[in-house]
């Protein structure tokens, strides 16, 4: 694993962790994502809900590699999304990575988390 982009993922859990609390993990953070993109706040999501919030975090995540492509939203205003390419094998340390570089990217564009550049 790229220790740059886990150094980079642990400032960003920290800053998440000052708003939500500590224990913030990957899957926590997917959750965040969902939730946000399907945009009516918090409120007791089902089980089956919940693996529908990290299905559209992901989907959220991979859209600007070309994996995922917004199709638009449902009667009840979730979003759904067009598989575009398979994602290739990946181990587990490679999914965990890629999806790390993703929420990186993700919250920068956001303008939740800016990193400060060091200049060499």
């Amino acid at each position: 694993m790229d220790h740059e982009i886990e150094i980079r993922f642990q400032k960003l859990k920290a800053k998440l962790e000052e708003q939500f609390g500590e224990g913030m993990d990957v899957q926590a953070i997917l959750f965040l994502i969902g939730v946000d993109h399907l945009g009516i706040g918090y409120k007791n999501f089902t089980k089956n809900e919940k693996v529908d919030l990290l299905h559209i975090a992901i989907c959220t995540l991979l859209e600007p590699f070309g994996y995922y492509t917004f199709e638009g939203r449902d009667n009840d205003n979730w979003p759904h999304y067009k598989l575009e390419k398979q994602l290739p094998p990946l181990s587990d340390p490679e999914q965990q990575h890629l999806i790390k570089e993703a929420m990186l990217d993700y919250f920068a564009e956001e303008g939740i988390f800016v990193e400060e550049k060091i200049i060499r």
